[in-house]
């Protein structure tokens, strides 16, 4: 009314000194999925709602019904402009069709807007949900883009299928950087790193050439390395010793399921701790939060799903964006529902368990606990979450190291006839200063001094290459003739890799048994 009769108003007069305007909703995108996830995506909304959260929701379509409406990516054009313009992806699982031609929606969408950072927490909540390991707390850091889940993969010949693993210095810098800003910012103790360097030694190689480089940085937090089928045994045996793991993408996916298995014993269900677990997937300008189980189609429909795992990764989300105050009134409500054995049947256990309850009946109970605290599982406290993005980091620096083409890797397709054979039709090929080196099939070396007992297909690698410790480079135009060569002499050749030398030094590994 005074505003209306042109005299001015100080809110603050209206409403005491200490008020604040109200805080602007923060844009989300939600996508409600298929099988169990439009219910799990209702109870989390809902949960949601109640602990205040202070969103604007634009809902897409994405999964089973794009997939068959012929989009092989499974997400419209219209979708990908909702995410565009909020960078805030809550997502329940999809279903994608069985058969060839459809894409991962997961990684499409994980790589598109480059979220490199895979997040998933793994904390048991002993002795309300069994666990032969109560005193787990382990963060898994995954790097999200890269390994063999750039999705690279060609059948070469009749015998011989290949899906390549890339490895990049940008992509380690960025995840491993990544790992120890989360364990600074959430006060943990320690990082480790996984790899199989002792084989991988220049893919895997990298990753933890970067990870000691990095941590050097980082003189408050412990670092070690472990090969990763040993840190494995390690972390199912004994997660406790273990804080924050950091880890390229294939063995991240399949620790960090693991991990949530080994919290339960009723994993087996769409269920036990994988049915607890959420995860986070951050770039640097866009983010995505989920469960990390899969849709659970044959659960559809029932109100039986669990629907903490996508819950806590909205809770994830509700940090990301600023909200923490609401991230740890509603997580400390979900804690208080377990330890008070309100629990859906996939972690009912009896005497232990005080009431089963369906998906929606569980996010009603976890609303009504919203202001309490549990007494016995110990309650959150997000007042020191990081206001800072963690993707912050200095500019990339690319090396400097001279690069020289000193040979390369012809793979031929050869499905008669002996090593020996090869060898004869291709050493008259070699000009320009290279030699055949060699010849492995299947990464054995198979000539010269190949073993008759080494099982061979019909595809095998042929090295020619410069001799060793000879100074310069041979330009390109000597590996396109000698491929008009080889192909001239009857052999067909399916593929090329270069060989380069960076400062002198092999970028490249030798044969096994080389």
């Amino acid at each position: 009314m005074l505003e209306k009769a042109g005299i001015p108003v100080d809110p603050s007069v209206l409403m005491g000194k200490d008020f604040q305007l109200m805080p602007k909703n923060t844009p989300i995108t939600v996508a409600r999925g298929d099988g169990i996830g439009p219910e799990i995506m209702e109870a989390t909304l809902a949960i949601l709602k109640g602990g205040g959260a202070r969103l604007d929701i634009e809902e897409i379509e994405i999964g089973e019904k794009v997939y068959l409406r012929g989009n092989s990516a499974g997400i419209e054009p219209s979708a990908w402009e909702s995410l565009r313009r909020t960078k805030v992806f809550l997502k329940a699982p999809i279903t994608t069709p069985q058969g060839g031609g459809f894409k991962s929606l997961n990684v499409t969408t994980r790589k598109a807007f480059g979220l490199y950072a895979n997040i998933r927490p793994c904390l048991s909540y002993d002795p309300y949900i069994r666990t032969k390991h109560p005193k787990m707390d382990v963060v898994i850091v995954r790097e999200n883009e890269e390994d063999t889940y750039s999705g690279i993969e060609h059948q070469r010949t009749y015998d011989v299928t290949q899906c390549l693993k890339l490895i990049s210095r940008p992509g380690c810098e960025k995840i491993v950087r990544y790992a120890f800003e989360y364990a600074r910012a959430y006060g943990r103790r320690k990082v480790t790193c996984f790899t199989k360097d002792n084989i991988m030694k220049m893919t895997d190689g990298l990753f933890h050439k970067v990870f000691d480089e990095i941590g050097a940085e980082y003189a408050d937090i412990e670092k070690e390395h472990w090969i990763v089928d040993i840190g494995a045994a390690k972390l199912a045996d004994t997660p406790e010793v273990f804080d924050v793991i950091v880890m390229p993408n294939l063995y991240g996916d399949i620790l960090s399921d693991v991990a949530a298995d080994i919290l339960s014993d009723v994993a087996a269900q769409i269920a036990g701790s994988v049915g607890l677990a959420g995860s986070a997937n951050i770039g640097d300008g866009c983010a995505m939060f989920e469960a990390i189980h899969g849709s659970a189609p044959r659960r559809a429909g029932q109100n039986l799903a669990n629907p903490s795992g996508l819950f806590l990764g909205a809770v994830q989300m509700l940090v990301h964006i600023g909200q923490a105050d609401v991230a740890e009134k509603v997580h400390n409500a979900w804690l208080k529902t377990i330890e008070d054995g309100v629990h859906t049947y996939d972690i009912f256990r009896e005497g232990v368990s005080k009431q089963k309850v369906g998906t929606k009946e569980f996010g009603q109970a976890v609303v009504a606990r919203i202001g309490q605290k549990p007494t016995k599982l110990k309650p959150v406290d997000y007042s020191k979450a990081p206001t800072r993005p963690l993707t912050t980091r200095p500019p990339y620096k690319r090396d400097t190291a001279k690069r020289e083409l000193v040979g390369a890797d012809v793979f031929v397709f050869w499905p008669n006839g002996t090593m020996e054979q090869l060898a004869a039709k291709l050493q008259p090929l070699a000009s320009d200063g290279l030699n055949l080196e060699m010849l492995s099939n299947r990464g054995m070396k198979v000539w010269p001094g190949g073993m008759a007992e080494t099982f061979t297909v019909d595809e095998t690698r042929c090295r020619f290459q410069l001799p060793e410790g000879k100074p310069g480079s041979i330009p390109h135009e000597a590996l396109r003739a000698l491929l008009e060569r080889i192909q001239k002499a009857g052999i067909e050749w399916v593929k090329l890799e270069n060989l380069y030398n960076f400062d002198g030094k092999p970028g490249f590994s030798r044969g096994q048994g080389q």
